[in-house]
């Protein structure tokens, strides 16, 4: 059986797009050096793939809600 590629993840690959983040969220992870979703996932394997704190962090660095980081996470 065939594996389906969801929109946000080829949005992922082709763009570095993380889901969760719109226009807003994404500027203040830009202004604060995360331009793409492979830098975000780089902060979440330091943070030792731990969602408690990626969210935590994610929250803090732009103010993802629970909603916007748990879809974030479902990317990474």
């Amino acid at each position: 059986m065939p594996t389906t590629i969801s929109q946000k993840h080829r949005d992922f690959v082709a763009d570095g797009d993380l889901a969760g983040t719109g226009e807003v969220l994404g500027k203040k992870l830009e202004e604060r050096g995360f331009d793409k979703a492979y830098v975000v996932l780089g902060q979440f394997l330091v943070l030792k793939k731990d969602e408690d704190f990626f969210w935590e962090w994610l929250k803090d660095t732009c103010g993802a809600n629970a909603k916007q980081s748990q879809d974030g996470l479902g990317c990474l």
